[in-house]
C-alpha cells in the first residue's frame, strides 16, 4: 500500500496542485491508516489496497473513536480515504471504493467562535512593541485580522507579495490559487515597524535566513503554521473565552465586515471561498450576535418579553 500512497501524493501535488498543508494532512492520515491495517494483518505483512473492505474502514474509525478523536477529525480522515481509493479506482488498482459505503460521523452543528470587536482590538495590542519579536507577533496578528487569510496563506506570503502603496497583498490559497486582497493601514504600519527591526538585526547573515519570506522565525527562516498558531494562542490567553486559533481571526474578520454592511460576495472573494454557501455561515453568526444584543438591551425583548406575556396570560 505504501507505493499506492506515494503515487496518490504525487497526483495531489503535481496534478491537483494541493497546498503544503493539504499534502501534510493527507500524508499523515494515510500513514495512520496504513499502520492500522498493517498491525491487523497476519505477520504484519504489507497490505494490498485491493483487499481493503468497508468493514476495515469502519473498524479503523471505531479505533479512532475509542482514542477519543473528534468527530470532525474522523470525518476528515474518512474523506481522505474516499479520495485515496477514488484515485486507485480510476487508475484500475482497485475495483471499487470501499470508503463509499461508510457513513460520515454526524457533526454537531456549531457556529464558529467569533471575537467581539473589543476583544479583537485588545488582542492586537497584547504583544506591545518592547522587543523585535513582539513587533513581529503584532504584525502577524494585525495581518490575520486585516485580511482574513488562512494561517497557511500567511506563512506563505513573500515580501514581494506586499503592495503597501496600493494597500494590497497577494495570498496563495487552496489548490495554489492566488488572490489579491486589501490590507489595512494599521496592519501595514505594524509590518513596516517589524521589517525595520528585522533589517537592523546583526545576525541577518545566518545560513537559515529565508530572503523571500515576509514573516520569519528568530533564526530568519520562514515561520510554520504551527509556529503562528502558538503565537496567536499565547497572546490570546487573556481573552475572556480563552486562547483562540488563527482561524478564529478569519471568522472574526468576515463577521465584522458583515456587521458593517459588507456585501457577501465581496467577503467571499476576500476569503477565497469557492462557494458562496461556505461564506453564508457568517450570516448566521452575525444574526446570532444581533439577537443576543437585542435580548440583552431591548426592554421588551427576550426573557423580559416572555415574562410579560406570561403575566398577561394569567390576568
Amino acid at each position: 500500500m505504501d507505493e499506492a500512497v506515494r503515487a496518490f501524493m504525487t497526483f495531489l501535488d503535481v496534478e491537483r496542485g494541493a497546498s503544503r498543508e493539504t499534502l501534510r494532512s493527507y500524508a499523515s492520515d494515510l500513514r495512520q491508516f496504513v499502520s492500522f491495517m498493517t498491525a491487523g494483518a497476519s505477520g504484519n505483512r504489507p497490505v494490498d489496497p485491493a483487499t481493503v473492505q468497508s468493514d476495515s474502514i469502519r473498524a479503523y474509525l471505531q479505533w479512532l473513536d475509542r482514542k477519543r478523536e473528534k468527530r470532525a477529525s474522523l470525518a476528515r480522515k474518512l474523506a481522505c480515504l474516499r479520495s485515496f481509493f477514488r484515485y486507485l479506482q480510476r487508475e484500475g488498482l482497485v475495483l471499487r471504493n470501499p470508503a463509499d459505503d461508510v457513513r460520515s460521523p454526524k457533526q454537531a452543528k456549531q457556529l464558529p467562535r467569533v471575537l467581539t470587536k473589543d476583544e479583537a482590538q485588545t488582542l492586537m495590542e497584547v504583544p506591545g512593541a518592547t522587543t523585535g519579536l513582539s513587533l513581529r507577533d503584532r504584525a502577524i496578528l494585525e495581518t490575520l485580522y486585516s485580511t482574513g487569510a488562512r494561517v497557511s496563506e500567511i506563512v506563505g506570503v513573500n515580501a514581494e507579495d506586499l503592495r503597501a502603496k496600493e494597500g494590497l497583498v497577494r495570498l496563495r490559497g487552496k489548490g495554489r490559487k492566488e488572490r489579491v486582497v486589501p490590507i489595512g493601514d494599521v496592519a501595514l504600519e505594524a509590518i513596516r515597524q517589524y521589517l525595520v527591526w528585522f533589517s537592523s538585526r546583526p545576525n541577518n547573515h545566518h545560513s537559515s535566513l529565508d530572503k523571500t519570506a515576509l514573516f520569519r522565525n528568530n533564526r530568519g527562516g520562514r515561520l510554520t503554521v504551527r509556529s503562528v498558531a502558538r503565537i496567536v494562542a499565547r497572546h490570546s490567553r487573556a481573552l475572556p473565552g480563552g486562547p483562540v486559533s488563527p482561524h478564529i481571526l478569519r471568522h472574526s474578520f468576515a463577521t465584522h465586515l458583515l456587521d458593517e454592511g459588507a456585501d457577501l460576495r465581496a467577503i467571499q472573494e476576500m476569503l477565497g471561498h469557492a462557494s458562496l454557501s461556505t461564506t453564508q455561515k457568517y450570516t448566521h453568526v452575525a444574526m446570532d450576535q444581533l439577537l443576543a444584543l437585542y435580548d440583552k438591551t431591548h426592554p421588551r425583548a427576550g426573557r423580559a418579553m416572555k415574562i410579560g406575556m406570561a403575566k398577561d396570560g394569567k390576568k
